[in-house]
């Protein structure tokens, strides 16, 4: 079942817009500015045994202090490998979003929230394609969480420091 009908028959709204693939965040903000809710990025984790598995949702704009996050939850972590994501997620890399939580029905992957993210009154997701992003929001997300059993860790995301600019 397509995730669209999944939400349509569990009552959950959302705005869909069509687009062209985008290849990052910068794309996205640039070719759709004025849509609204948490514009994020969807990073697929593993821990360095490769028995953990975690789907990080963090606001677009931060930058990820790997090290920090690692404390934070006990391990050390690397992006998920494309094979991964097939398999795992049942996604193509660059589709991901916390809709494909709807591929996880043994609960193996553990979702964590940046708080920024959380805050918002909605949040945008691509609908397991690159093609297209929903905007739904954040009570229809909590119904989306609760149909597939993934409760959110909410997170502040540590952020990496940024390098002052020259000038």
């Amino acid at each position: 079942m397509a995730i669209e009908q999944f939400l349509v028959r569990r009552h959950i709204n959302f705005t869909r817009v069509t687009h062209p693939p985008f290849l990052s965040c910068d794309d996205a903000n640039e070719q759709l500015p004025n849509l609204p809710g948490a514009r994020t990025k969807n990073l697929f984790i593993v821990d360095k045994k490769q028995q953990r598995y975690f789907l990080l949702v963090l606001a677009d704009h931060k930058t990820l202090d790997w090290s920090e996050l690692g404390k934070l939850i006990g391990g050390r972590l690397q992006l998920a490998s494309e094979d991964q994501v097939k398999e795992v997620l049942k996604l193509e890399p660059g589709a991901v979003s916390l809709l494909a939580l709807r591929n996880d029905p043994g609960h193996r992957i553990t979702l964590l929230v940046d708080e920024d993210v959380w805050s918002q009154d909605a949040i945008q997701c691509h609908p397991l394609v690159n093609t297209a992003t929903l905007v739904i929001s954040k009570s229809g997300i909590n119904k989306f969480l609760s149909h597939t059993g993934h409760k959110p860790a909410v997170i502040t995301v540590p952020e990496r420091a940024r390098k002052p600019e020259l000038a």
